[in-house]
């Protein structure tokens, strides 16, 4: 398969208006049923350079600072969305009240913890065009507890939504397992994003597909896909991971998409149209919008058409949330 290029009208980072048509637009779920998400909820500090930064001097650039982290951006996006939506993290203590209410502005319910002696973590992402570098610290967010789910939280959840850096930073694999037969257990579906290539090549990635293989629906980025089979081309990295997990959709750098499950074809998803802003989220978004469109009908080709939307919608806005 032949990847499109990036999409072409590539412009400075700016923010959008709080009523931007696109957001206005967004379809609301048709279904009752509940997503739990549980992970990172963090402060992101977004640079965008007017030029290639100078060592030892000043640069120009447009810095703005908006609420992140993977998991808690697919919360606020499904929130949006209008699927009914829990979320677990941790931030610290001062930012409780803060974090607490920007998820409930986004339709989300937050159940979060906090943390005396960290800080809510932080990522500074510089942006350039589509490509973004992070430097991360992620605070209070490193110290949640899988544990911390309660057996309430779960019953009458259709998924339980995870990335990979609360996967990564629990305390130890037993915790990670311990979790996913509660979830097991309470008849819902397990969903994961592998959320950062880094992170998965700091713990390899063979041992990361032995702790998460079993998830009924996985979202892999093309470079943490790549990373996790060896394999270059989308349609073959898709083929790889669904022989360990239920449904793969692979969201692809141009806003395109690649699913399926191990036996069946493939379905392919063109970019939606969109204007481009940065592209921070668009893979929280993605899953997201995937998510919404299984609990309404277990379709791949679907499911596929809602995440390609709604993460073309991410990338027409800063940040990773959705613009209210």
């Amino acid at each position: 398969m032949r990847l499109r290029p990036i999409l072409p009208e590539i412009r400075p980072l700016h923010p959008m208006p709080r009523t931007s048509p696109a957001l206005v637009s967004l379809p609301k779920a048709t279904t009752t049923s509940r997503v739990l998400v549980v992970g990172d909820v963090l402060d992101d500090i977004i640079v965008a350079p007017s030029r290639r930064p100078s060592e030892n001097t000043d640069t120009d650039a447009r810095i703005q600072h908006r609420a992140g982290g993977s998991a808690a951006n697919t919360a606020a996006w499904l929130g949006t969305l209008g699927v009914r939506t829990d979320f677990v993290g941790r931030v610290g203590v001062t930012d409780v009240q803060r974090h607490t209410q920007l998820l409930v502005n986004a339709g989300v319910t937050p159940h979060l913890s906090h943390a005396t002696s960290e800080p809510t973590g932080t990522v500074v992402i510089t942006v350039d065009g589509p490509t973004r570098t992070m430097l991360t610290d992620r605070g209070a967010s490193a110290g949640l507890s899988l544990d911390r789910i309660t057996d309430e939280l779960l019953a009458g959840v259709a998924v339980v939504h995870l990335t990979g850096y609360t996967v990564l930073e629990s305390r130890s694999p037993v915790a990670y397992r311990r979790l996913v037969g509660r979830i097991r257990a309470a008849g819902a579906r397990l969903s994961l994003d592998p959320a950062s290539a880094g992170f998965i090549r700091e713990y390899r990635p063979a041992a990361f597909l032995d702790l998460v293989s079993g998830a009924d629906l996985f979202f892999p980025s093309l470079d943490e896909g790549r990373l996790l089979t060896g394999e270059e081309e989308p349609e073959a990295v898709v083929r790889s991971l669904a022989e360990r997990f239920g449904v793969v959709a692979l969201a692809l750098p141009d806003g395109s998409s690649v699913a399926g499950r191990a036996s069946g074809p493939l379905t392919v998803t063109e970019t939606a149209a969109s204007r481009f802003v940065d592209p921070i989220g668009a893979g929280d978004a993605f899953a997201a919008g995937f998510l919404c469109g299984w609990l309404h009908s277990p379709s791949v080709a679907l499911s596929s058409r809602k995440a390609v939307k709604v993460a073309a919608f991410a990338m027409a806005v800063v940040g990773g949330r959705p613009s209210r």
